[in-house]
């Protein structure tokens, strides 16, 4: 199954930036479809961003299309999303999910990823 670390998130004012990282272990991390996840208090987890096995057809959520850019360094075993123009509704925690497949399916589809990290905060202030 492995494991998945988050960090990066913090306090930032709203049209800051912030990096986030995830650290993957005990998976081949190449074979897996990579994604990050939201949740604001109050809310449903949303899809926010996710990768395929090469990094070359990554899809995002249309709230942050254009603002955010996820990305994967295969060699590291890691996950990024690099946040810009960050808005006081990015405010959630964030998550990131691991999937062995299939290829068929959204990346967007929760139900899919079947590791997950433990989450790291993200506050943006107006």
């Amino acid at each position: 199954q492995g494991q998945l670390s988050e960090s990066g998130g913090g306090l930032v004012q709203a049209g800051g930036s912030l990096r986030l990282s995830c650290q993957t272990s005990g998976l081949t991390f190449s074979m897996y479809y990579m994604a990050w996840f939201r949740q604001a208090p109050g809310k449903e987890r949303e899809f926010v961003a996710g990768i395929s096995l090469s990094g070359l057809t990554p899809s995002y959520a249309d709230a942050v299309k254009g603002r955010f850019t996820i990305s994967r360094d295969n060699a590291k075993n890691t996950l990024y999303l690099q946040m810009n123009s960050l808005k006081p509704e990015d405010t959630a925690v964030y998550y990131c999910a691991a999937s062995g497949g299939p290829a068929g399916v959204s990346l967007s589809t929760a139900s899919r990823y079947r590791t997950w990290g433990q989450g790291t905060q993200v506050t943006v202030s107006s």
